[in-house]
């Protein structure tokens, strides 16, 4: 599975609906197991809200978020203590809304490549996620 950008929030980014500004929004990531499988259609008839997703384990939230020349970065991200019997096959980003239902929270990108250090075992330790610190960081434009 390699790293993509949801057809969905593609088409956000060109008609603010739903709207998502990645650097002010609650932008989380889920850890998120095989059970999961991304429908990766590059049109927006694929997956779009966070009530799409199954297998997740674990969610923490993204801050220091930047945008900087069609650029998202942010701190990395620390799991505590993630028990699972279930591995770590990607990581999806999604904008939560803390007043709204599940089924309205926008997803963002799925990173899913081998470069990302994934697919990994949970052991009751942390598990931490190193942003890219090249040009890409999290993703570009």
């Amino acid at each position: 599975m390699s790293n993509f950008l949801y057809g969905n929030f593609k088409q956000s980014l060109l008609s603010q609906n739903p709207s998502v500004d990645l650097d002010t929004d609650t932008i989380k990531v889920a850890l998120v197991s095989n059970a999961y499988t991304p429908n990766t259609n590059a049109g927006t008839s694929g997956d779009q809200y966070y009530s799409s997703l199954s297998g997740v384990i674990a969610t923490a939230t993204v801050t220091s978020k930047t945008v900087t020349g069609g650029v998202f970065d942010a701190a990395d991200v620390t799991f505590t203590s993630v028990t699972s019997t279930a591995t770590v096959q990607r990581l999806v980003l999604y904008k939560e809304i803390a007043t709204a239902a599940n089924s309205t929270w926008p997803l963002i990108a799925v990173i899913g490549s081998a470069t990302s250090g994934l697919p990994v075992t949970p052991n009751g330790g942390d598990i931490t996620v190193s942003w890219d610190n090249g040009s890409s960081k999290i993703f570009a434009l």
